[in-house]
């Protein structure tokens, strides 16, 4: 039977993937990394990220011998490494990334209403 982290057609919410982090953490990791560490993962991971991204969306170029196509197929896995961090994280600090998505969605929701809607730098025409 396949675990729901690796079965790719059953669906993951945040809070099995809280889960199966925090089980992979306590039978894996061995224990969570404190919350610096982490931080310091946090902002290493999406440095990654960012330099896939200035390469193949940007204007920075690729080392010689870097292969463009190649660089952006590991974007997925850079930004699961970020995912992963920011749930050891919330998992460490008690936090329900679910309820906290939610609440931050209202938040931008209510805040925003128009505010894009109306910015001239956005609309197409």
């Amino acid at each position: 039977m396949k675990h729901a982290s690796t079965d790719p057609t059953n669906p993951l919410t945040i809070g099995q993937a809280q889960v199966i982090v925090d089980e992979w953490i306590q039978t894996i990791g061995v224990r969570y990394f404190d919350e610096l560490t982490n931080l310091a993962q946090l902002v290493e991971e999406v440095g990654e990220v960012a330099r896939i991204l200035s390469r193949t969306c940007g204007e920075q170029s690729c080392k010689t011998g870097v292969n463009p196509a190649h660089l952006k197929e590991q974007l997925p896995d850079e930004l699961a490494d970020v995912l992963f961090v920011v749930i050891c994280l919330a998992n460490q600090s008690g936090i329900d990334l679910t309820e906290a998505l939610r609440r931050n969605l209202e938040k931008k929701t209510q805040r925003d209403s128009t505010r894009h809607r109306d910015n001239p730098k956005l609309s197409s025409g």
